[in-house]
């Protein structure tokens, strides 16, 4: 097993550790008596997980690692993190949460992703996966909503409760972001399905 896979094997790992630590600290904070290694940790994990997935791509780039189990398990990895992240901090008890319809976009957005490129291989043979901007934006914002939670960040003069104006802001414009790009992927997998000629 290559080096590249190994670190996303332990990136994978890490997940169940990550929602652990997230759930712990949540139930801190209901019972008034938040342990704060607890959120520390979590946040370690986080960066640390987020931060290794750039460092297995450069290794099976430059070292010439590419394999399928790896094109297979980099995916998993990249968005179990960013699922599970979105999911236990809506439901997690911290200072801030999560709206309920963020992870419900977010997770359905991928539902159909997934679906549809099965679709695509199905009826043509192979599926075009073209990287989109807004896919990119919606992957970039959610990591940031993710960070701010996770710190708790303030701005001057904002109490950080439910009702955090800036962070509804945020996750606002992550949610655009994810359901500008899902809208997109679904048009280019029509394109991509009426190129096979299988529109009937």
């Amino acid at each position: 097993m290559t080096t590249a896979n190994k670190i996303t094997i332990v990136r994978i790992l890490a997940i169940p550790l990550f929602v652990a630590m997230v759930i712990y600290y949540g139930r801190g904070v209901q019972n008034g008596e938040p342990k704060e290694w607890q959120r520390l940790v979590s946040i370690g994990i986080f960066v640390l997980a987020a931060a290794s997935d750039g460092i297995d791509g450069y290794i099976a780039r430059h070292y010439n690692q590419r394999t399928r189990l790896g094109s297979v398990l980099d995916p998993i990895a990249d968005k179990g993190l960013l699922l599970t992240a979105i999911v236990t901090l809506s439901f997690s008890n911290w200072h801030y949460e999560f709206p309920l319809w963020f992870p419900i976009l977010v997770i359905s957005r991928d539902v159909v992703i997934v679906l549809g490129a099965l679709l695509l291989h199905y009826f043509n043979g192979k599926v075009q996966v073209r990287p989109s901007l807004s896919g990119k934006a919606a992957t970039a914002f959610q990591m940031v909503a993710i960070a701010a939670a996770m710190l708790q960040l303030n701005l001057p003069g904002l109490p950080l409760t439910p009702s955090f104006s800036w962070m509804n802001g945020l996750v606002g414009i992550a949610g655009f972001f994810t359901l500008v790009s899902g809208i997109g992927y679904v048009i280019d997998g029509i394109r991509q399905l009426q190129a096979g000629d299988h529109t009937t």
